[in-house]
């Protein structure tokens, strides 16, 4: 004979059990330790292999991209070679800086997926959206960097005391490059941000409280991207950086949500 009390403890049972079902569609199966590194692996093998590939494309473009990027110091007749290996190195660190930007958006959907664990279906379909802004903004920032930050960092670093100064390709496209990428970078925080906030990994009251120290550590950032520590060249680092930390902070006040739990197993 079924009681009362056991019907009762049946339906929570089985409500339970939907629950877990329906949790499990939408963010599918709980994974092991080691299914996770299974991932983990299969993840980077990816991102390398399609670093490998967009960075074979990107020799196609490297001696047009190089003429590019000794626009700001006067050509490539500016700079002066010293070491037998050098000019392929610089070949070789163009072609990478080309590769990156052609793979960044397989490279951030590789490291989102794995990061966030536990997206549901909606939040899958967002990094869809999120990806191709990310490519755009990265893209801005290069190009914010080439067009804005080096036509005033190049010519002061190089007249600086009055000494004539003839750079070596490696000095000159190593900083280059590095500014380039990173400044690429820094732009595709806000959206980042956003992203995360939205699926409630970030607070907006987490941001607000962390931005004292995210002053010194942008401060720091400059100081690491910029070869010398003078304020002019310090200041168009992180002039840009902290508007998009501020910016980062308002898109996550309107895209916040909080995360819900997922139910647990039995």
């Amino acid at each position: 004979m079924v009681t009362p009390s056991m019907a009762t403890s049946e339906e929570l049972i089985t409500s339970e059990n939907t629950e877990i079902a329906e949790a499990e569609d939408e963010l599918g199966p709980r994974m092991t330790l080691l299914e996770h590194l299974k991932e983990l692996r299969d993840r980077l093998i990816r991102i390398v292999l399609s670093l490998v590939v967009a960075t074979a494309i990107g020799f196609i473009f490297s001696d047009y991209l190089i003429d590019i990027l000794a626009i700001p110091i006067g050509g490539r007749m500016a700079l002066e070679a010293i070491d037998v290996t050098e000019n392929m190195g610089v070949f070789m660190r163009v072609s990478l800086l080309a590769g990156v930007t052609i793979a960044m958006p397989f490279v951030l959907y590789q490291v989102l997926a794995f990061i966030v664990p536990g997206l549901t279906r909606s939040e899958r379909r967002m990094l869809w959206y999120v990806l191709p802004g990310a490519t755009v903004l990265f893209i801005g920032g290069v190009l914010f960097c080439y067009f804005l930050m080096l036509p005033v960092a190049v010519p002061f670093l190089i007249n600086f005391l009055g000494i004539p100064t003839k750079p070596r390709p490696s000095t000159y496209f190593g900083f280059v490059t590095r500014m380039m990428l990173w400044i690429g970078v820094s732009f595709e925080m806000p959206l980042i941000v956003a992203f995360l906030s939205r699926i409630g990994i970030i607070t907006p009251q987490a941001l607000s409280k962390f931005r004292r120290y995210a002053i010194v550590l942008i401060a720091v950032i400059a100081a690491v991207i910029t070869p010398t520590v003078d304020p002019v060249n310090m200041s168009l680092v992180m002039a840009p950086l902290l508007v998009l930390y501020e910016l980062g902070v308002f898109l996550s006040r309107i895209m916040y949500r909080k995360r819900q739990p997922r139910p647990m197993t039995a």
